[in-house]
């Protein structure tokens, strides 16, 4: 189990950094006046591919009987959040790729950042 929370840890962070890195590089690829590029979407897969990651663990956490956060079910719910949230940005913006998806995307990211955030610093 004590690999597990760490890994859960880990991966936390890398989430964490790599989410805010999609938004800053979705920002400034905006203010260029660029869209979405075939890059910028393979780095949603791969930010999408370490959240349900992250997901998957916090659920082997949970059934292996480590609960001892102070609000299970709100990082429980923090957690579903993360993971449905860059799916639903595809499907809000219909897989085009223009400069307005591009926002987005970048917009999403960093609320997922600070999503992973307040999981980290409040201990939820």
């Amino acid at each position: 189990m004590q690999l597990l929370r760490v890994l859960h840890t880990g991966l936390s962070n890398t989430a964490l950094l790599f989410m805010l890195a999609l938004g800053i590089w979705g920002l400034w690829s905006f203010f260029r006046g660029q869209g979405v590029s075939g890059s910028y979407l393979g780095a949603v897969a791969i930010g999408e591919g370490v959240l349900v990651f992250e997901g998957i663990l916090g659920v082997l956490l949970y059934l292996g009987g480590s609960s001892g956060l102070a609000r299970s079910w709100l990082h429980i719910l923090y957690g579903i959040v993360a993971v449905i949230c860059l799916p639903a940005a595809f499907s809000f913006t219909r897989g085009r790729t223009s400069r307005q998806e591009l926002l987005v995307y970048a917009a999403v990211s960093l609320f997922l950042a600070g999503i992973v955030n307040r999981l980290q610093t409040t201990g939820l």
